[in-house]
This record gives structure tokens, C-alpha cells and sequence, in this order.
């Protein structure tokens, strides 16, 4: 199964922009992935379309398993 941590953020025109990490570890903790938030929006490392990110809005894990039924 595949897991991608999704943190998701406002831009200051008002659009989410989300920000993706692949093969998320199973044990991440809620307080390990609101510092690395809290960290990117105080160093200002990601700029977007709509200006720059200004607030954090949520952050979650998505899975995807997936079932091969035939394979040639």
C-alpha cells in the first residue's frame, strides 16, 4: 500500500495549494507534520501563481492500495 502525505496550504489570493510527499512513513506523527508547516511558511521556500503560501489548512494521509488482477 502506498501512502502520500498531503499538506495542504493558502495562498495569499486564497487558493489551497497542496504539497505532496510520497511513501509517507507509518508512524509520522500529527506534531512532526505541523512543524515542517510551520517551518515552510516561516521560510517563505514555496512560491505559487496566487503569491506566496500564507497559512496552513490541513494536512493528511492518503492510501492507495492497489490489486493487479491480470498482468501479461
Amino acid at each position: 500500500m502506498s501512502r502520500t502525505l498531503q499538506m495542504v496550504f493558502r495562498n495569499t489570493d486564497g487558493r489551497n495549494v497542496t504539497v505532496s510527499v510520497a511513501d509517507a512513513r507509518e508512524d509520522l506523527l500529527a506534531a512532526e507534520v505541523e512543524t515542517v508547516m510551520t517551518n515552510i511558511l516561516g521560510r517563505n521556500i514555496f512560491s505559487t501563481s496566487g503569491g506566496a503560501l500564507a497559512e496552513a489548512v490541513r494536512a493528511q494521509v492518503v492510501s492507495r492500495e492497489v490489486e493487479t488482477l491480470v498482468e501479461f
